[in-house]
């Protein structure tokens, strides 16, 4: 099988962030063919800026955390997938198991309740860890839920796009069909999963649902909770299925789709490692709290380090809960974004796999508009605009977005909403104003879930 994937983002530069000692190291690290060298993206657009703006002026990229971040490559879950190769769904008898409901009659029945991993995984999930703060996720959570447009702007066109770039996030989206043929649905699933982890007391989730008002964020038993064992479970067998082969909606979609598997047409570990690995799995975690967070500062928003902290928390827990090892998770933001731009340093880029993905995100607005409509058209091009600005002309030139003359437009909300921030920090009654803004628009934006989902209705 032929291992090159084209990089169309970037060259090789004359001066390695690796110290040159290493040269053993730099060999192991390339043990899987999806790993490029350290300095062939150096002159990607985000990660200049990453160093630039975000890294120590000394920062060199670790040997330590190179070879972690290769490893987690072909870890998985192991207490899922362990269950999984039983045939063994798991969601539900979890969630019954742990809130005493009816069906725990029929898991003694079946000695589910005496299975080791099932036994893990209910202890797991039986109460908070003891390092989780519930204050400080809630701070966390307010300040992720302040900004509701930008929230969705960011879920959609930095934290999504942006890993679309990279074959190895994009490959098991692509082969299970996800976002392609159902790119509404699978948006609007990932936007309730964040909603659902960030939802707190004040909120207003509770008004809307007409559920048992929230006490406490991510508290056993909320939404939260169960939508991360629900993911958890649908990670599990998407993985088990891609590793047996069952996923083949690349097929003619994408170039060489025939090269991403094994003879026998499972999956290529040997290349990409496991499906949905631990690395993986915490590059996702970024891009749903560090990435998001950021977005939301360079737009304006008035984010303070206890929030960031809380935000990083937040997902902490949520990531752990969806089979992510907590020794891996950066602790720190500082951390965050060295492990980020290891991560990034050493993908293969193919913007031809993404760009199938790239197309169904774009797209979304003039579908639901109507193919002529030029309100629908508008949004595309700010969409379009965001990735851009945010992200870097070379990752959206790369997944073929369209360019705008006034793409940066979008920043215009930088003096708009550091404004409002700095007069909601120092107003009760701006704060007041704010906040029943920020809870109607969001339930505006929740149209499809009210129509889809049991939750939100």
């Amino acid at each position: 099988m032929d291992k090159k994937i084209i990089n169309t983002a970037s060259t090789p530069t004359d001066k390695p962030d690796f110290p040159s000692s290493n040269a053993q190291s730099s060999n192991t690290y390339q043990r899987h063919g999806r790993t490029t060298a350290i300095n062939d993206h150096s002159d990607l657009q985000v990660l200049k800026r990453i160093k630039r703006y975000l890294l120590p002026k000394e920062f060199t990229i670790s040997p330590a955390l190179l070879d972690e971040i290769v490893a987690g490559y072909d870890i998985g879950d192991p207490l899922a997938d362990a269950l999984a190769a039983q045939n063994i769904k798991f969601a539900r008898p979890l969630q019954h198991t742990i809130l005493g409901d009816s069906l725990n009659h029929k898991l003694t029945n079946n000695d589910l309740v005496n299975n080791p991993s099932f036994s893990a995984l209910t202890e797991q999930f039986s109460s908070h860890p003891d390092w989780f703060d519930p204050k400080l996720a809630q701070i966390g959570a307010v300040a992720y839920r302040r900004y509701p447009l930008m929230l969705i702007w960011l879920l959609r066109n930095v934290a999504l796009m942006a890993g679309y770039s990279i074959p190895a996030l994009s490959l098991p989206l692509i082969q299970t069909g996800a976002l392609m043929h159902d790119a509404l649905p699978r948006l609007m699933r990932t936007y309730a999963y964040i909603l659902a982890v960030s939802e707190h007391p004040s909120s207003n989730m509770s008004a809307v649902n007409q559920n048992k008002p929230v006490e406490q964020v991510l508290a056993i038993g909320s939404e939260g909770w169960r939508q991360s064992i629900q993911v958890r479970q649908i990670h599990t067998l998407v993985r088990q299925n891609l590793l047996k082969g069952k996923g083949n909606a690349a097929t003619g979609l994408i170039p060489n789709a025939e090269q991403h598997h094994n003879p026998d047409g499972s999956w290529n570990t040997d290349y990409w490692g496991i499906p949905i690995n631990q690395t993986d799995m915490i590059a996702t975690h970024l891009q749903f709290s560090l990435l998001i967070m950021r977005g939301l500062r360079l737009l304006g928003a008035r984010i303070s380090t206890e929030e960031a902290e809380g935000i990083l928390h937040l997902w902490s827990l949520a990531s752990y809960w969806m089979g992510v090892d907590l020794d891996r998770l950066p602790k720190d933001e500082a951390a965050c974004w060295e492990w980020l731009y290891t991560y990034l340093s050493i993908q293969q880029l193919d913007f031809k796999m993404g760009q199938p993905l790239a197309k169904a995100l774009h797209d979304l607005p003039r579908q639901l508009m109507g193919e002529d409509n030029r309100r629908g058209r508008f949004v595309e091009m700010v969409n379009a605009s965001v990735t851009r600005t945010l992200v870097g002309d070379d990752i959206g030139d790369g997944l073929d977005l369209p360019k705008s003359k006034i793409r940066f437009g979008v920043l215009s909300s930088v003096p708009i909403l550091f404004a409002l921030d700095t007069a909601r920090q120092h107003n009760a009654s701006v704060a007041h104003k704010l906040e029943a803004f920020r809870a109607k628009r969001q339930d505006n934006m929740n149209w499809w879930l009210k129509k889809n989902d049991d939750y939100y209705k």
